[in-house]
């Protein structure tokens, strides 16, 4: 190993113990960002399954409007 190598194996040393960051330059919370990733997940999860209920509630709503008019009331 001669000198060169030490100094390269310093710098690769030095850069992994750096934070990650931003576009910014900013410091990044890569654990924060994770989080709010799968929140944003949850959230369209969440928004598709209230999105089938209404459509449920519309079919129901639907038949029995469709029974009514064949009962002719």
């Amino acid at each position: 190993m001669n000198n060169d190598d030490r100094v390269n194996d310093d710098e690769s040393e030095t850069t992994s113990n750096v934070p990650p960051t931003d576009t910014s330059g900013k410091p990044d919370d890569v654990v924060e960002s994770e989080l709010e990733d799968s929140d944003s997940d949850a959230e369209g999860v969440n928004q598709t399954h209230t999105q089938e209920l209404e459509a449920e509630e519309l079919r129901r709503k639907i038949a029995e409007i469709e029974r009514k008019v064949a009962d002719g009331n």
